[in-house]
C-alpha cells in the first residue's frame, strides 16, 4: 500500500481519540522519525490532523484524508485487478510515490 497509505489506515482505525506517534510507528512498522516527516506531510495535504492533549500529540484522518484513502483503496483494487497478482509491479509503482 505504501508508506502513506500504511499511515493513512493506521490513522483511520485509531478513531476519534486520534493514534500518537509511536503506535503509527508500530503498527505501520516504520521509524519513529519516518512516521513524523510523512503524517507532517500528509497534514499539510489537509489529510491528517495533529492534536496536541495533555500529553502527546495525536494524529487524527480527516474527511478529506477518509475520503481520499477510500479512493485509494478503490484505486488498488482496479490495479490488482489490471495486474492480477504482479505484486512488484504495484509496489514499483507505490514505491516511486512515497
Amino acid at each position: 500500500m505504501g508508506i502513506m497509505g500504511d499511515i493513512l489506515n493506521v490513522t483511520a482505525n485509531g478513531g476519534r481519540d486520534g493514534i500518537i506517534i509511536s503506535a503509527i510507528s508500530r503498527k505501520a512498522n516504520l521509524s519513529h522519525y519516518a512516521v513524523l516527516d510523512k503524517c507532517e506531510k500528509l497534514v499539510e495535504a489537509g489529510l491528517v490532523e495533529s492534536v496536541k492533549n495533555d500529553r502527546n500529540r495525536v494524529f487524527l484522518i480527516t474527511e478529506k484524508g477518509l475520503q481520499f484513502f477510500q479512493e485509494f483503496k478503490r484505486f488498488l483494487e482496479k490495479l490488482k485487478s489490471f495486474f492480477g497478482n504482479q505484486k512488484d509491479s504495484i509496489s514499483i509503482v507505490f514505491d516511486r510515490l512515497d
